[in-house]
């Protein structure tokens, strides 16, 4: 990108699960429709990699989500990284021990959260699920297969307090491989 502008991820939530499908030629055309350049779709799960000029994050998340909802129906809540967020998010360590077995995934938020959430978000821990806040993500372990976890999306987000949009650890990694 030029000085002038920034390259971007966008994180779309409720994009392809729960009967809101969406092709990615057709988000793609959504993005480029805002004059937004560069724009690249990455695997079928809402993730958009574009070029916008140089501003407010916040008021351009803000301007996306308002246009997805009008040309898709529906909300779309959106969350925006810059590559060298997402290498930061990558380089955090979340969790002290590895553990076996386990998987982690992330989820993205619109504000770090409360201390309230955050004990919301503690309470849920389990034997199978353990979590960890930082900044603006959330960092999911979870031992054994996800199908087996108790927390879902919607659990998780009442907890915060806010809309999230979680992503295997495994994508961010090819994100910031790609793009980084």
């Amino acid at each position: 990108m030029s000085p002038a502008g920034d390259r971007y991820v966008a994180f779309l939530r409720a994009l392809n699960v729960g009967g809101h499908t969406v092709e990615m030629a057709k988000l793609k055309k959504l993005f480029e429709q805002l004059k937004l350049g560069g724009v690249e779709t990455f695997i079928a799960s809402g993730n958009v990699i574009f070029d916008a000029p140089r501003g407010a994050t916040a008021a351009l998340e803000k301007k996306i989500a308002a246009h997805l909802e009008k040309s898709l129906g529906y909300e779309v809540a959106t969350f925006l990284r810059s590559p060298a967020e997402l290498a930061d998010v990558l380089a955090h360590r979340a969790f002290a021990k590895e553990r076996a077995g386990s998987t982690i995934h992330i989820g993205f938020l619109g504000a770090p959260a409360t201390a309230a959430a955050k004990e919301q978000v503690r309470a849920l821990t389990s034997e199978i699920d353990d979590f960890h806040l930082n900044g603006r993500e959330l960092y999911w372990r979870c031992a054994g297969r996800f199908s087996d976890s108790v927390v879902s999306g919607p659990k998780l987000e009442r907890a915060l307090g806010q809309p999230t949009t979680i992503r295997k650890h495994t994508t961010v990694e090819k994100l910031v491989k790609k793009y980084g």
